[in-house]
């Protein structure tokens, strides 16, 4: 059997594996992988003056320098490739990204190059500058308008966030609103409480209300992120309940979840605070975009993960352990979701 032929029959394979009723369900394109990753602190070698990123230069208390930070772009490149599979991801949302020109880099300085990326991003008020992005295939998104939202929340601390971003996409003949998080951490003190992170998803659940609003209840919403929350946390709780327009929220992490899977490996035990949840007009939509059942997944390719030097079992295998830098990817395993598109798209 040819290669070429092995991968067309390893390609369909995954399409009937994926959902054993999709080839009936009307849909004519091949996916649409959307992938969200936190990357772990992909910082440049400069120092900003606005941010507190000192200790990611050559002379800070990481040691970070060019030769790190070229294997850092290239491990960000392996996993997207992995997650790519026989293509690259159409859409990729990332988290602790310092700036625009690290995003660049990763897009000109690895065989990222041979993909046309774009790119949506903007500085966001976190004191250490990290923020959230987006790339996406020019020749399969078109970016329709965006825009970067901020809680309103004056606690008395001076506390800043990063951003949520929020862009409007077009996918073939259809539209996807997309929202992009990072959310203040649980272990980050007063200064990250849970009034913050109940502020986000309230401010999130606003803004879907209004998407369906407008769209007649027929909008289509993907959101992702590291919530710093698992789903059964009161926070992506309020998020999931505030919306009350439409047909809801669904959150695709769940059962998986209450399998004791995860993203993140905390004194042992995962979590799963790297999550998508979607509108249900993704999962019972007639046409246009559609999630078959069984679409998420996380992404854990053996090269991700190393054995846990403390807990029993397997962690991710991340770049720093505490302040020494230990050489891996970055301490969240990514997720992906698969969209397709049915026939007779109604626009949105």
């Amino acid at each position: 059997m040819s290669v070429k032929f092995s991968k067309i029959c390893l390609s369909t394979l995954f399409l009937i594996v994926l959902s054993p009723s999709i080839l009936s369900q009307g849909i004519t394109s091949k996916g649409i992988r959307v992938m969200f990753y936190n990357v772990e602190n992909l910082f440049d070698v400069y120092d900003d003056s606005l941010t507190d990123d000192d200790d990611f230069t050559p002379s800070g208390l990481m040691r970070w320098n060019y030769s790190r930070y070229y294997r850092k772009l290239n491990s960000i490149y392996k996993t997207i490739a992995s997650a790519g599979e026989w293509s690259m991801p159409d859409i990729i949302a990332m988290c602790e990204v310092e700036n625009r020109r690290v995003i660049q880099d990763l897009l000109s300085e690895t065989y990222l190059s041979k993909y046309d990326y774009g790119i949506i991003h903007e500085d966001s008020p976190d004191r250490r500058g990290i923020d959230v992005c987006l790339i996406y295939r020019r020749d399969v998104v078109e970016i329709l308008k965006y825009r970067y939202l901020i809680p309103s929340v004056n606690d008395g601390t001076g506390y800043q966030t990063r951003s949520v971003l929020f862009a409007t996409l077009r996918i073939h003949t259809d539209t996807l609103h997309v929202f992009v998080n990072h959310w203040p951490s649980r272990r980050g003190g007063a200064l990250a409480g849970d009034d913050l992170r109940k502020s986000i998803a309230g401010m999130i659940a606003d803004t879907c209300n209004s998407v369906f609003e407008s769209s007649s209840g027929r909008g289509k919403i993907l959101i992702c992120g590291d919530f710093n929350s698992t789903p059964d946390d009161t926070e992506i709780e309020t998020l999931l309940n505030s919306v009350h327009t439409g047909s809801g929220l669904e959150n695709l992490t769940v059962q998986l979840s209450e399998t004791g899977d995860g993203t993140y490996r905390y004194r042992g035990t995962w979590e799963m605070i790297d999550q998508v949840i979607v509108s249900k007009t993704l999962l019972n939509s007639g046409s246009g975009l559609y999630i078959p059942s069984g679409s998420f997944r996380i992404l854990r390719p053996g090269f991700l993960l190393e054995k846990d030097p403390v807990y029993p079992g397997l962690s991710p295998f991340s770049t720093y352990r505490g302040y020494r830098y230990h050489g891996g990817y970055s301490d969240h395993l990514p997720v992906i979701v698969d969209l397709f598109m049915r026939d007779s798209c109604r626009q949105e």
